[in-house]
């Protein structure tokens, strides 16, 4: 079994702290995918996870056995970097059997391993090409072949799209999960790109400053973030924050003022237990505004960009006075930039609630409101 535990995982430059006491378990056959922005520390926990970084203190278990002091070659690991790292002068049979070669396994099975592997990866026919006669995703299906024929416990993926072009980072994240589902391995993958996050975990873990925010299904975090960092990281184009105040609460029931919102109030009841000061923040995801047919209080905006994208269109009004909205209209929209206010509706049985400190404050949903009821106790995050 390839379960991977961290159990206070940290890591230090020097002064600087980049991984900050975590702990994660990922069961076996997991796909998992660490995502954050640039700098938060997730592929350095992949490194360390596969022994290319050593850790200042906690422990890494993989399959129960703890690795420290065990080699990187000894881990029943296999890491795909951005960069293909293949020899120019080898061929892609050659390339993809170089570690078997290595591990003087005899040229019989290096072959066997290396033909199972290219019909996995539809490469059989480009196995005597070498790599300046490839295309980019081809390099990069060659680079993950490189990984299973070595048959690995834990397959590690860092950032490996990065360098190919849309369509081809389409296609690929396609093969990727295709291949998961073939193979049953454990798999962890490193990525700053929140939609291959969505379309291909089982899990996402959410990284800042070296610190897990949030563990859960692309489902969980997307409907349920734990935080406004969360909230706004997790979705493309992103959540929408409007400053609101507390004018009245009675029991659960708040009654919020939102400037620039005809009438100017809204009210919201708290799930139980939930509490509040007076400033808070909503959340409203792109697709939760209404250009039409919505009931209850609207918000009135002036468009300065329409991005029209085909099948949908962005309008952006980044100077609402209660804070900049992006709103998704799932038609080719007609709505024109720079014209006056118009007045746009809510879904307010689909709104985020946060505090003024960015934690995620729990909002009763009504049976059938919501994609998920309640929002995960703060204290797991």
């Amino acid at each position: 079994m390839a379960a991977i535990e961290l159990s206070g995982v940290a890591k230090s430059f020097g002064n600087v702290a980049v991984i900050q006491g975590v702990d994660l378990t990922i069961e076996h056959g997991e796909f998992i995918v660490f995502v954050g922005p640039s700098g938060c520390g997730k592929s350095t926990l992949l490194r360390m996870i596969c022994g290319l970084e050593p850790i200042t203190s906690g422990t890494v278990s993989i399959g129960g056995k703890p690795m420290q002091g065990v080699a990187p070659a000894k881990r029943g690991v296999a890491m795909v970097f951005q960069n293909y790292a293949l020899y120019p002068h080898m061929t892609v049979a050659e390339n993809m059997g170089f570690s078997l070669l290595m591990e003087g396994l005899p040229k019989k099975e290096r072959d066997a391993r290396v033909r199972r592997a290219a019909e996995t990866l539809q490469l059989g026919e480009l196995l005597a090409r070498k790599p300046k006669e490839l295309s980019g995703g081809q390099r990069q299906r060659v680079a993950i072949g490189r990984a299973i024929v070595r048959d690995p416990k834990v397959f590690l993926f860092d950032e490996p799209l990065s360098n190919l072009d849309a369509e081809l980072r389409v296609q690929m994240r396609l093969e990727l999960a295709k291949l998961h589902r073939k193979l049953g391995a454990t798999m962890i993958y490193v990525t700053h790109d929140q939609t291959e996050a969505m379309t291909l975990a089982d899990r996402i873990v959410v990284l800042r400053s070296g610190v897990i925010e949030q563990i859960g299904t692309p489902l969980e975090i997307y409907a349920s973030p734990h935080n406004r960092f969360v909230a706004g990281f997790m979705g493309s184009p992103k959540m929408s924050f409007l400053k609101a105040k507390v004018v009245k609460a009675v029991g659960r029931r708040l009654t919020l003022a939102v400037a620039g919102m005809t009438p100017s109030m809204v009210e919201i009841e708290l799930a139980p237990g939930a509490s509040v000061a007076d400033q808070v923040m909503l959340g409203i995801r792109p697709e939760h505004f209404r250009l039409k047919g919505a009931k209850g209080p609207r918000l009135e905006a002036r468009i300065d960009f329409v991005e029209r994208l085909g099948g949908d269109s962005y309008l952006h009004a980044p100077d609402h006075p209660a804070g900049g909205l992006i709103i998704r209209q799932g038609e080719a929209s007609a709505v024109k930039p720079e014209t006056k206010a118009m007045a746009i509706g809510v879904d307010w049985n689909e709104v985020h609630l946060f505090s003024d400190d960015g934690r995620a404050i729990d909002v009763k949903r009504p049976a059938g409101g919501s994609t998920v009821e309640a929002r995960r106790n703060l204290s797991e995050s």
